[in-house]
């Protein structure tokens, strides 16, 4: 749907397709896929490690990640890309400008892929302290080590100790999404300027976020980091670097409220 509407924006004569790959089957379609007639995709889970080992070429986020989302025929050489960052990061300046004003202490929940990706983003934007909260100490051990020396480790515990000096706080687990458990944080000691952002986008209103608006602090839903990681992804494949727009965002959230 996204690149979708911005081929009929630019005009441009193209199309972008889904297609379902077994693991088994990644490297031959990686491999084969400009004769197929692809000029590059997005690589989704359980693929984006597989895909980072099968690319000739990664850049800088990809390496450090060790997962690549976006790929490219360039030259005949397959290239990859990880963009996750990026459009976390977007996501923020967009929906809550000057977030980053004050940037002692970031709090991360959960540490899977999408914990990665933010860590090594806060980390690098400059982030006194990126707290990432997990049950299992060796995984948000991993996580934390991405943002350098900001990195902190901690469990779920040990949250009370961050939470009152946190300026941001990223929920990057599936919980409180539609059919998941819910995500059992209570954000009343946070101070009043920081702001809640959570990856998760359906529901667009989760209840973390609606916690965090009850409480006076800016909210940031998890679409826009949807939307913005996929502008890198276009520009490369047709050569035009699409906008994020009003009208983009509304033609999706439309399509997550059908999904109710």
């Amino acid at each position: 749907m996204i690149h979708g509407h911005w081929l009929k924006a630019y005009g441009i004569n193209g199309s972008y397709e889904h297609a379902e790959v077994a693991p088994e089957d990644l490297e031959a379609f990686l491999r084969g896929c400009g004769a197929d007639g692809f000029v590059g995709g997005n690589v989704t889970i359980p693929h984006k490690e597989a895909a980072f080992s099968l690319v000739e070429a990664a850049d800088g986020e990809a390496a450090a990640l060790g997962a690549v989302n976006t790929v490219w025929l360039d030259g005949g050489r397959l290239h990859g890309a990880n963009t996750d960052g990026l459009g976390f990061l977007a996501n923020l300046d967009d929906g809550a400008p000057g977030w980053d004003e004050r940037k002692s202490v970031s709090v991360i929940l959960g540490a899977g892929g999408a914990a990665r990706a933010v860590a090594r983003s806060l980390g690098r934007r400059g982030f006194g302290a990126v707290v990432v909260a997990n049950r299992t100490a060796a995984r948000a051990a991993a996580v934390a080590a991405l943002a350098g020396e900001a990195g902190r480790a901690v469990g779920y515990d040990e949250l009370w100790r961050w939470l009152p000096s946190a300026d941001l706080v990223v929920n990057a687990t599936s919980l409180g999404m539609t059919g998941k458990d819910r995500l059992d944080v209570h954000l009343g000691e946070l101070p009043g300027h920081a702001v809640v952002n959570d990856l998760v986008y359906v529901p667009l209103e989760t209840e973390l976020l609606a916690q965090a608006r009850a409480n006076g602090n800016r909210a940031v839903d998890g679409l826009g980091m949807l939307l913005h990681q996929a502008v890198p992804g276009f520009e490369r494949w047709f050569g035009v670097r699409p906008k994020v727009t009003p009208e983009l965002r509304a033609l999706v959230e439309a399509d997550i409220a059908g999904q109710r």
